[in-house]
C-alpha cells in the first residue's frame, strides 16, 4: 500500500473556485469545442507542479460559456492540489452547474511525467424524460 490518504484523494474537490458566466444562446444544434493548453495544478502529495491541456467540447442548450471567465476559472487550478482525475471531473461538474448543457465532454491530456501519460475523459449528458 502507498502512502496516499483519503485528504490526498479529495483534495481540490470541494475547492471554491472563480465562477463561470455564461450568455443566451441563440441557435439550436451545433457543438462548441475550447481548449486550454495552459492547464496547470499541483500534485496534491508532491506539490509538484502538473501540465496539461483541458478540452471542453459541449453543445449548448440555452447557454454559451464565456471564454475570459472560464480562463480565469481555469487558471485558478494553478495554486491547487487536485488529482488529474478529480480535476477533470470537476470541471465537468462546473461546467455542467454553469451552463447546463445538452452534453459535454471534458478531456485533460496530460504532459508526461516518469515516462507515462495520462488522458483523462469524463462526459455528461442532460436526460430525457
Amino acid at each position: 500500500m502507498t502512502d496516499y490518504t483519503e485528504e490526498h484523494a479529495k483534495a481540490g474537490v470541494s475547492a471554491s473556485l472563480p465562477s463561470i458566466e455564461c450568455w443566451p444562446n441563440q441557435f439550436p444544434d451545433y457543438d462548441i469545442r475550447i481548449s486550454n493548453p495552459e492547464y496547470t495544478s499541483m500534485c496534491p502529495k508532491t506539490g509538484l507542479p502538473d501540465f496539461g491541456t483541458i478540452t471542453i467540447q459541449y453543445r449548448p442548450d440555452k447557454l454559451c460559456l464565456e471564454l475570459k471567465s472560464l480562463k480565469m476559472y481555469i487558471q485558478s487550478y494553478r495554486t491547487l492540489g487536485i488529482f488529474y482525475e478529480n480535476a477533470v471531473n470537476k470541471i465537468l461538474r462546473d461546467v455542467v452547474s454553469a451552463c447546463q448543457p445538452l452534453y459535454v465532454k471534458v478531456t485533460g491530456d496530460f504532459t508526461t511525467r516518469g515516462g507515462m501519460s495520462s488522458v483523462i475523459e469524463a462526459e455528461y449528458r442532460r436526460k430525457t424524460s
